[in-house]
């Protein structure tokens, strides 16, 4: 199969940024299956791109978040930078440019969900930010940071504090009886997924699903505080 033949034409369309290079675009959209299953040189894919992007992104997402809060401790700042650029945030983006449709994954990756998967489509994210920096240097870079990863801030943080958030308001309300409970597991080891359920007096308030509990619980109970937050009104 020639790489050549892959247009991303859309996708340049999407972002608003058209590539002097295209392969580091068509690099930045291959995965390491991909890649694998195609004898291409490993090298080829979004590995080493996503490296530089996340480290671009943090720099840029730094600055950001300096300026923007000027009475914001470090600790505070460290916390909100982290909000806007953990896994379940960037997945969030990747599925406002509907990015894993673009994606170039092996047959194996492709047929256990790997378009939907979070740990792919953030680190595509990363490797799209890898690519423009490639390309075009710092600014355009930014500027897809700034259009694309630190917009809705507000609910990327309310994402990133669900577990907390809904752990005051139930305490507030007194409801004693909740927990999160782990209802399945999927996947080889490498690649499991976890299925958890946010539980109030024996009634499923939120449902998630990751790679971690950890990330499981939080969309658990994020589904949870919205629904709480609706019957509050």
């Amino acid at each position: 199969m020639n790489m050549k033949n892959y247009d991303f034409s859309a996708l340049e369309q999407k972002i608003g940024y058209s590539y002097k290079n295209k392969s580091l675009l068509r690099q930045a959209m291959t995965h390491t299956s991909f890649a694998n299953e195609q004898k291409i040189n490993k090298l080829d894919s979004y590995e080493r791109i996503e490296f530089l992007g996340d480290a671009v992104l943090e720099m840029v997402s730094s600055e950001y978040f300096y300026f923007a809060k000027p009475e914001t401790t470090e600790g505070n700042l460290t916390k909100m930078r982290a909000s806007a650029v953990c896994e379940p945030s960037l997945a969030i983006t990747a599925r406002e440019l509907e990015l894993g449709k673009y994606l170039l994954l092996g047959k194996g990756e492709e047929a256990t969900g790997g378009r939907e998967r979070d740990s792919i489509i953030a680190d595509a994210v990363e490797a799209l930010i890898g690519s423009i920096y490639l390309d075009g240097g710092i600014e355009p870079a930014k500027q897809f940071i700034m259009t694309f990863v630190l917009n809705d801030l507000e609910h990327k943080q309310l994402f990133y504090d669900a577990k907390s958030i809904l752990m005051e308001m139930l305490q507030a309300k007194k409801e004693q009886n909740f927990e999160y409970r782990l209802v399945g597991e999927e996947g080889p080891d490498h690649e499991k997924v976890f299925k958890t359920e946010a539980v109030l007096n024996g009634e499923t308030i939120g449902y998630g699903e990751g790679q971690s509990k950890k990330i499981s619980e939080q969309h658990a109970a994020y589904e949870a505080l919205m629904r709480l937050r609706g019957e509050q009104k």
